[in-house]
């Protein structure tokens, strides 16, 4: 499975963006994808997955900011991020688990977002 993410780029505080995934390849219909950042010097963070039949999970500090979706047919996951703040600036990375075996887990790049003050 190869995943591709895209949009990120520079905000303003109080901004919005919108990420996008794609996922080629071994894509199975039920995998499990979502979204994780990270900072430089720190371990990579939870921020958002969604199952094949749309439901979501987010973490603590993006509930109620970021809202995971996906699209199936194109085997793409989107995060629109509102309310933008300086702590979500980091690198984004998106991932695809496998359902039948959560251990199987794979990464694409990452995509900087940058939220100014």
């Amino acid at each position: 499975v190869q995943l591709q993410a895209s949009g990120g780029g520079l905000v303003q505080t109080g901004g919005s963006l919108r990420l996008s995934c794609v996922a080629s390849g071994s894509v199975l219909s039920n995998d499990i994808m979502g979204w994780y950042r990270q900072t430089p010097g720190n371990e990579r963070e939870f921020v958002a997955r969604i199952t094949s039949g749309g439901t979501p999970r987010y973490s603590d500090s993006v509930e109620g900011r970021f809202t995971i979706t996906r699209d199936n047919r194109k085997n793409m996951i989107y995060l629109t991020s509102d309310s933008l703040t300086p702590e979500d600036t980091a690198v984004y990375y998106c991932n695809s688990r496998r359902f039948s075996d959560r251990s199987i887990v794979y990464w694409g790049q990452g995509t900087q977002v940058t939220v100014s003050s």
